[in-house]
């Protein structure tokens, strides 16, 4: 494996699509087709995507010990050797500097929204991740401070109870992550993820179910209290309620909770959920909601 190619595995590009929760202000504020809000809004999902580069590069240089535990960690290119240390935290630093410097060229605010999440990022990857349920509160303030970010940066607001079901459905896909590496690592999860050793499959099972619970009524709240002059987006409540049942379904039946990017690219039934949840969240925000 070629050095560029081991750097951009190390990037984890797949996992770049949580970033575009940045478009939710533009979507949900109906400026989609606003030109200028549009470059602003993508110029921010790539210097978030280079954010998150830097911050995986960090993460699997401190976890390089842990991840040759896991059978399927131990095949990164930091954790296996293809790639050094070294030269996977000064790819990281440019990427903070390109990122940050970018960022000036959006907005005043951005560069201090992607300080932001850098500081979560690093507090998570050399303290907070060991401590329960703290990690993954943090793993969904991450989600939180993107999503804000995108409503920043093109100066409108949404409603924030849309806030609120970023931050639920980002706990519900950690906690899914939670549990797939309980299930698949066993007794050797807390060699891996020293803080497994204080969850268990249960008390996973419970926080789920409690965070799936409040993202269905957070989001039925939304599309009750969002808009004055008509209920149209209740049309995408049956789009989520499917969406959310079919996630659980993989978790449990098929043990895919462990990668939700690759969940939500792999899974035909799935993505057609998505895509119908877009075209009937489109309709109702362009033509009925006006």
């Amino acid at each position: 494996m070629s050095a560029m190619s081991a750097i951009f595995i190390s990037l984890r590009p797949k996992q770049w699509i949580k970033n575009l929760v940045v478009f939710a202000g533009l979507i949900f504020s109906r400026n989609l087709g606003n030109a200028e809000m549009q470059w602003k809004v993508w110029a921010t999902f790539a210097a978030f995507c280079a954010a998150v580069g830097a911050g995986y590069m960090l993460n699997d240089i401190l976890d390089r010990e842990a991840d040759r535990v896991h059978p399927n960690k131990r095949n990164r290119p930091i954790a296996s050797g293809r790639l050094s240390a070294g030269t996977a935290s000064t790819v990281a630093i440019i990427l903070v500097v390109v990122a940050i410097t970018g960022g000036f060229f959006v907005d005043q605010w951005l560069p201090v929204f992607l300080g932001g999440y850098l500081a979560l990022q690093f507090s998570y990857a050399l303290v907070f991740k060991h401590l329960v349920i703290v990690d993954v509160l943090l793993i969904s303030a991450g989600f939180v401070l993107r999503a804000v970010a995108g409503t920043v940066v093109i100066h409108v607001t949404i409603s924030p109870w849309l806030i609120i079901c970023t931050m639920l459905l980002a706990l519900f896909l950690a906690l899914a992550k939670r549990r797939a590496e309980l299930v698949l690592l066993e007794d050797e999860a807390s060699n891996h993820r020293r803080n497994l050793e204080n969850y268990s499959i249960d008390l996973v099972d419970q926080m789920t179910s409690v965070t799936a619970s409040a993202t269905l009524v957070s989001y039925a709240l939304y599309t009750f209290t969002a808009f004055e002059q008509s209920r149209g987006m209740m049309l995408t409540i049956p789009f989520v309620l499917y969406g959310i049942f079919r996630y659980l379904y993989l978790v449990h039946k098929h043990l895919r909770g462990g990668s939700p990017e690759q969940v939500l690219l792999t899974d035909k039934p799935l993505l057609i959920d998505i895509v119908l949840w877009v075209a009937t969240a489109a309709i109702v925000l362009q033509w009925m909601e006006k």
